[in-house]
């Protein structure tokens, strides 16, 4: 197909987030984008448990604040299984770059969430880090 869209590396999501109406506009605005969402979580129980059993999962978008303990618990198990974890959080944590393909800081605009997948997405298929990232955004990756 000449003129089709390119095949995206960074397709499938897991949104984990406890704040309902933030895992709602995320869901939205990123199924609108394009993105297939494999579930939206709200604790690190249920994000462990897509984790060790999803077949297709490109990428998990992780708050670090949870009911139920931290963010950081969902990436160690996502790193431990090759899945990169970007950071969507008031507060980076200080072991993030060890654990997470980066960090975008709370609050983002939606345009910024997308250019942040983009730029991992970029690094992760051995191209350049992007010239425009946002502001709020630290990527670890190809650093």
């Amino acid at each position: 197909m000449l003129f089709g869209r390119k095949k995206r590396r960074i397709e499938h999501l897991l949104v984990v987030e406890d704040e309902p109406l933030v895992a709602f506009d995320t869901e939205h605005f990123l199924r609108e984008s394009g993105f297939t969402i494999v579930a939206t979580v709200d604790s690190v129980a249920d994000a462990t448990r897509i984790v060790d059993t999803h077949e297709v999962l490109d990428l998990v978008l992780a708050d670090i604040n949870l009911a139920d303990g931290s963010g950081i618990e969902v990436a160690r198990n996502a790193f431990a299984r090759g899945v990169p974890v970007l950071f969507v959080t008031g507060a980076c944590p200080a072991d993030a770059r060890a654990l997470a393909a980066g960090c975008l800081a709370k609050p983002y605009a939606q345009r910024d969430l997308v250019l942040a997948i983009n730029a991992i997405e970029a690094v992760l298929e051995g191209g350049k880090i992007p010239r425009r990232l946002p502001s709020s955004f630290n990527l670890f990756l190809g650093g």
